[in-house]
């Protein structure tokens, strides 16, 4: 095996190419439909093989060795994406039972 040698100061970073999300979707899409079709008639070699031919750009594409982790995969892959950040938890104002609210000048007509 060939490795590339870099000098110990230089920051060796990699790269991944992630496949088109159109086409992802075009390959589940088709690889669904054929499996539809082939468990409603587990018996036609016809349907099978097409379904096995969708199968594999779909691993190829995803980068797995089965057609279900693909499927899975581009499933996930084609998830809309959420960013959940933490909310801070809400302070508790406390007021003191002495303390009272001072009206506005310009009086209440003003927002």
């Amino acid at each position: 095996m060939l490795r590339a040698r870099f000098p110990k100061s230089e920051k060796v970073t990699s790269v991944v190419l992630l496949p088109a999300k159109a086409e992802v979707a075009r390959q589940l899409d088709q690889y669904r439909a054929w499996e539809r079709l082939l468990v409603a008639d587990p018996a036609d070699r016809a349907v099978r093989m097409h379904f096995e031919n969708t199968a594999y750009p779909l691993c190829v594409l995803m980068g797995e060795s089965t057609a279900r982790a693909a499927a899975d995969t581009a499933e996930r892959y084609l998830r809309p994406r959420t960013t959940r950040r933490p909310r801070p938890a809400p302070r508790a104002v406390r007021s003191s039972p002495d303390v009272r609210p001072t009206p506005d000048p310009r009086g209440s007509r003003h927002a």
